[in-house]
């Protein structure tokens, strides 16, 4: 189309309308609209289409995880002797960026988490891969990495040596965490990206993980789980443990073709 022609009908059509229509023409888009494109809904706000509840055999009658009020709610208050209970992707991701809104009780005493790159095995009733931790109880543990997949069992953020614990000491001073007894209104949000090797989370803005895993995620350990460098997203209810969390505006936006 010539200059001449689009003058005509700008003239014609009105400006707004005919810039809209030419960017229809040539496939025109705008950086913010191709980057909304990228992003996916995790969570549809109604049901837990796109997930599936994964433990073991004992477990499965109990109905932990349910949707209410537009959230993911995860319970378990008032039973113990559970094993691991998780909801997890159908969809498995390598390189992404992860938004998660979440919400957290002081009444829950419980330990929770969100899986990456991670997979169920139904034989074993085991999910390997990488964790980012929630543990409400000890707020400035939020962030932290530790690894369920067999043969690691560790925490690979803070890198501490295999059979130690992580402490305070090693949390971002700065660390922020909300509950939502203190203001029913509180929200938490989670930004996780991973891109090869590397993997940072943000809690509430703030960086509180910043790891690279190079001869780690990919190492023949986490190879033979397929996990580490690929796999699916999930949510933790911790073997155990009474918990109450809730999981709301869960939007991913893929990398991998980057």
């Amino acid at each position: 189309m010539t200059n001449r022609q689009t003058g005509k009908l700008a003239a014609l059509i009105g400006l707004p309308v005919a810039w809209a229509t030419l960017s229809a023409l040539t496939g025109c888009t705008s950086p913010a609209s191709r980057a909304a494109e990228t992003r996916q809904p995790l969570f549809n706000g109604r049901d837990l289409t796109g997930w599936t509840v994964k433990c073991k055999p004992a477990d499965r009658g109990k109905r932990f995880w349910k949707v209410e009020d537009g959230a993911i709610v995860a319970n378990s208050l008032g039973h113990e002797g559970h094993d691991y209970v998780w909801l997890v992707t159908d969809r498995e991701y390598s390189d992404f960026r992860l938004r998660v809104r979440f919400q957290a009780y002081r009444e829950s005493p419980g330990n929770s988490g969100i899986q990456i790159r991670s997979r169920y095995d139904d034989a074993a009733g085991w999910l390997d891969g990488p964790q980012i931790d929630i543990n409400p109880p000890g707020p400035w543990r939020t962030g932290m990495i530790w690894d369920e997949t067999r043969g690691s069992g560790r925490w690979l953020y803070p890198d501490v040596p295999k059979g130690q614990w992580v402490n305070k000491t090693m949390a971002n001073p700065d660390l922020v965490f909300y509950y939502a007894d203190d203001d029913p209104a509180a929200w938490n949000t989670f930004e996780i990206e991973a891109v090869g090797t590397q993997i940072t989370a943000r809690l509430n803005g703030l960086l509180v993980t910043d790891y690279e895993g190079t001869g780690i995620l990919n190492d023949e350990t986490h190879r033979n789980h397929r996990v580490g460098m690929q796999g699916h997203i999930a949510l933790q209810i911790h073997k155990n443990d009474q918990v109450k969390i809730r999981f709301r505006d869960i939007v991913i936006r893929d990398l991998s073709s980057r």
